[in-house]
């Protein structure tokens, strides 16, 4: 097996941690960004950038595509602002917007010169159930959506460097950020578990399972596909 170094945004909790855990164990090199790069659990390179900060993260991933050839990106890290129709602040839609998209571009453009010198590459991009439709989540699922769009005109785009582009989609997961919202036996789980058949919500390691196929060998003829990893919540109600 190739040794490949990654990029993983959002790194240090919830589907971030859990995949950066699995790409170490499977012998790959993973440089996470991170806002608290103090972990000395963490199973690679910790490196703080502030992700919202558009100058920041630009001389950030500068300096890291000096140190790192890079063979894939993970773009997971994102920001969630609730706010139904009529009642939505501005400020808050364009706040969802740059956070969830502009980091994404700038970090795949930063590691792309090395992904076409080798003419090998990944990336995968965190999308969302709510794409299809969740009430309170115009910024969250419109940023997303384009998320999807963005994997589709990417992997057109890179097909021809031999650089493969897909994004994931997880449905409700058991991460930290969920759980603060939706602690165990609330009404608020309650009302996620009534959307998906399979009657639970989602483990971290579930979703870095898929991302990790994405980023692998075997998924070399794949690009462009977004894979709900849901719990057949995308496919509708059982």
């Amino acid at each position: 097996m190739t040794k490949r170094t990654f990029l993983v945004t959002g790194a240090s909790k919830g589907i971030g941690r859990s995949l950066s855990e699995r790409l170490a164990y499977d012998g790959h090199h993973v440089v996470g960004i991170v806002r608290d790069p103090t972990d000395t659990s963490f199973p690679g390179t910790l490196v703080s950038i502030d992700l919202s900060d558009r100058r920041a993260t630009d001389i950030g991933l500068r300096e890291l595509t000096a140190k790192f050839d890079f063979d894939g990106v993970v773009n997971n890290v994102g920001f969630i602002k609730l706010g139904s129709i009529g009642e939505i602040n501005i400020d808050d839609l364009e706040e969802s917007f740059r956070r969830n998209l502009t980091p994404a571009v700038q970090a795949v453009q930063a590691a792309l010169p090395a992904m076409k010198a080798k003419g090998w590459g990944r990336i995968v991009n965190l999308s969302s159930l709510t794409v299809l439709g969740m009430r309170d989540r115009t910024a969250y699922a419109g940023a997303k959506a384009a998320i999807s769009n963005f994997t589709r005109v990417w992997g057109l785009e890179l097909a021809g460097h031999n650089i493969t582009v897909n994004a994931v989609a997880p449905g409700p997961t058991a991460t930290e950020m969920l759980r603060k919202n939706n602690p165990v036996g609330s009404e608020a789980e309650a009302r996620f578990l009534s959307m998906i058949p399979l009657g639970r919500l989602g483990e971290p390691r579930e979703i870095a399972a898929a991302i990790a196929f994405f980023l692998s060998e075997d998924a070399g003829f794949v690009t462009g596909q977004t894979l709900f990893v849901d719990g057949g919540g995308s496919i509708g109600k059982s």
